[in-house]
Formats: C-alpha cells, structure tokens, sequence
C-alpha cells in the first residue's frame, strides 16, 4: 500500500481519494498521536481545526470535527482562515495540534488534510507514518462526560491579524496595494490587516462561492493582479494562493517580482538591522542563481535545500536559521512564523517600500535574474540520472562552460518517469541551448527497456 501522506499532508479529489470517511479516520488517529499520546498535563487534549473555502472543506471539517471530539478532543473551529493562521492559531492557543482542512494552489475540486503538533510545527516523516500505522488500529471511544466539546473559535481572525500587525517594521501609510486573494482564505484578514496597518487597500480575487478558488486569479495567474495594479496606479501588488501561504508581488508598472526577489530584499533589509541570523538565507537548489550572486555581494550565505518548504523549514530548525523560502513564494519568517506566511510576507514586503520610500521596482533590483530553462524529459529511467557516466560527463562539460555565470540541475521526480533539466545561463539562447543538448542526453541514456514476452 503507498504512503497515505504526501509531501504536504493529504491531498486528492475530495469525494474521490478524500472521503468523509478517510477525513474521520485520520482525525481519529490523529487523535491519538497528537493528543492523548502526547498530552502530560492531565487535561483533555485540544485542537484548532481551519480550512480554506471550498465547498468540500464543510464537510471534510464535519468529519474531521466529528473524528476528534468523538475520540475525546475538544475542538475549537477557527472557521475560514490561511493555513499560517491555523498554525499560529495552534501556539497562541496552546493546544497540542492543529488541523488545516486545504488544498492551496489547486483547484476547487481538490482538498486536503495537514496537521501541526503543539507549537504550531509541520509533522516530520516518521509522525506520519505513525498515524498511517494508528488508522489500521480501534479508534479510541470515550463515553459519557470524556467525549471531546466542539466550539466555535469566535477571535481567532482578530488574534491572528493583531500578530500580524505587531511584526510590522514601519506602517504603511501613504502606500496603496492591490490584494489578490485567490477567491481563498485571504479573502477576509488579508484587506483587514493592510488596511488595519495604515495601507489603501484595492482588492480583488476576494468573492469566494466555494467553487471559484484559484479560478483565473491569485499567485498563479497573475494577469488580473497586474492590470488593477496599472489600473489602480498602485505602489504594489500582493497575490496570495488558495490558503495564503504563499505571497507574489508586482511592482507599480506591472511587473512580477517573484520570491527569489522577495527573498533578496528581505534578506538585505534583515541584515541592515542587524536581525538576519548568522547573515544566512535558506532556498531550494531551484533558486535563481542570481539570488546567489547578490546575497554573495550583500554578505550573505545561502543555504541551499531540496525541493520543498518542509525541507526549508527542517535546515532552517536546525540551524537556528530566521529567514528561507522558495521561489514559488513560501517565505518563512521564524521569529514571527512556525511555516510560510503569504500575508505576512506582503506585509514585511510593503512595509520595506514605505520605511526606504522606494519604489518596489529598484528595491527587486538588488538581484538579476538569470536566465532560467526548465526541460521536464518524459518516459526516462529517473533512478540513473546519477549513476550514468556519459550524463556526468556532459554535466560537467556543460558546468565548464557557465563558469560562475550559471549552472546546471539534473533533478528526478520523486512519482513519474521524468527527469528535470535546469540551465541558467547569462543569456537566453546559451541557456535553452544547453538545456536542450542536454535534455538528449538524457533521453538518450535513461531510455526506459522495453520489455518484451
């Protein structure tokens, strides 16, 4: 049987893979690993559970609600809240774990399941796997007056957005932002906190109907949020995902400015002031190259990790690390967030713009961006991309020829026959040119054996 959990909790076709009764299941088990093995102080344990607005979230929170108080949780429903809310949600509250009821970037007819321990922390692998093995067991069935409570969590938007708001450097008066919250959980804090910190505030993508999250607006389709940004003559633009982890920005002409970018001016304004941990920022290896450069002239060292914000977040713990991220957009600010916060990231963002009185273009101008090629090869034998000499070679044939001014990432996929090619390269043309030469290659010599009787 594959693993239940993915590389973010669990994900599928609600009503398809995600039932309400696999939804029950996992909160019974849960139940169990989180919050009666875990619990020392004698009472009964506690919960937050939140979702993002999709229509299947009612019910898949029904059940997971339903799971824990019947296993002797008192659950305390945050309603509608970004996931970073849940997960602050959990530390301000105390409670031994969280439940964030979301499926972020993707499209309404997905949902999934994550869980924070106490603290408001990520699972690890092997605290997973324990409540996989715990689903297989009874359920545990309190009776009488040790059944759980469930009760509506009536200030957890204001608790959240007053933490928000006590992060900020500088206000942002005299700043006007477009908001693109996704039709998602943003859809409500967002405006408040930007507005709440002195920020005019034009919003879009903030209609949620259960059925239009993601549709055509937020962090991955940028094009409403550019032309109302134009439109509206504002100093900036914000787009969150689904369950607002995730933050983008665009500058006043329109222009993206992605989370390398975001990453670079933050880590800078951090150092300035002194508050950048060991002058260290922790990215994936498929941060731009030009992030590299640019902190390198900045002082600063980078971390590099593998794909994925867990991963970020686990070489940020155990460093003492106060700044990472990706470029998709998850920043991670560890002295104000246990995971990826879109709104806060904005926040951080705006704030920059209104204390140096720059325009977000020149601030984003402290990185150049590299030209970058990405070549997802099908139907390949991903386990040799490391094995293979003649692949080897002509890495490091294509390495010596970038020098300093770019690089090369062969990456397999962790699911499919596909192996990833990545050249950034000074110009366009060098780096599709090398991602191609090399894109054969691997064709070539991770062919897939046919097999026949």
């Amino acid at each position: 049987m594959s693993r239940l959990f993915g590389t973010d909790g669990v994900r599928g076709l609600a009503n398809g893979l995600l039932t309400a009764e696999l939804a029950m299941r996992l909160a019974q088990a849960a139940a169990v690993v989180l919050g009666h093995d875990r619990n020392t102080n004698g009472a009964r344990p506690r919960a937050v559970v939140a979702r993002d607005p999709r229509a299947s979230g009612e019910f898949i929170a029904a059940a997971v609600e339903a799971g824990l108080s019947s296993s002797g949780i008192d659950v305390y429903d945050a309603g509608v809240l970004p996931t970073p809310a849940a997960a602050y949600l959990v530390a301000d509250l105390d409670a031994d774990f969280g439940v964030m009821i979301s499926a972020s970037h993707n499209p309404a007819p997905d949902n999934g399941i994550k869980f924070f321990a106490r603290g408001g922390q990520k699972l690890p692998d092997d605290v997973e796997d324990a409540i996989e093995e715990q689903m297989g067991r009874e359920p545990v069935r309190p009776v009488g007056g040790d059944v759980g409570r469930i009760q509506r969590f009536s200030d957890a938007e204001d608790r959240y957005v007053l933490h928000l708001l006590s992060t900020l450097p500088h206000r942002l008066e005299g700043l006007k932002v477009v908001l693109d919250c996704a039709h998602g959980a943003a859809s409500g804090c967002s405006p408040q906190v930007f507005t709440d910190a002195g920020a005019q505030v034009v919003v879009i993508g903030a209609d949620p109907d259960g059925h239009n999250i993601n549709d055509g607006v937020g962090s991955t389709h940028l094009g409403p949020l550019k032309a109302a940004v134009v439109e509206h003559g504002a100093d900036l633009g914000i787009a969150h995902d689904g369950d607002a982890d995730r933050c983008l920005a665009v500058d006043h002409e329109g222009n993206e400015v992605d989370g390398d970018q975001i990453m670079a001016i933050l880590a800078v304004a951090l150092k300035a002031s002194g508050k950048l941990k060991d002058d260290v920022l922790v990215a994936t290896v498929m941060s731009n190259l030009g992030l590299k450069i640019a902190l390198r002239t900045a002082g600063i060292s980078i971390r590099e990790t593998a794909v994925g914000d867990r991963y970020v977040l686990e070489e940020m713990r155990s460093g003492g690390f106060n700044l990472g991220g990706e470029q998709s957009g998850h920043v991670i600010f560890a002295d104000h967030a246990t995971t990826g916060d879109g709104v806060l990231t904005g926040l951080q963002l705006a704030a920059q713009i209104a204390m140096t009185g720059r325009p977000l273009k020149q601030l984003a101008t402290v990185m150049t961006k590299l030209p970058q090629v990405l070549i997802n090869v099908r139907g390949v034998d991903r386990s040799r991309v490391h094995s293979t000499e003649a692949l080897a070679q002509a890495v490091a044939a294509a390495e010596a020829e970038l020098g300093e001014t770019g690089r090369v990432l062969l990456r397999p996929s962790g699911t499919e026959p596909v192996v990833r090619v990545m050249v950034e390269a000074g110009d366009e043309s060098t780096a599709e040119a090398i991602a191609e030469r090399l894109a054969e290659i691997v064709r070539t010599e991770l062919a897939l054996e046919l097999v026949t009787d």
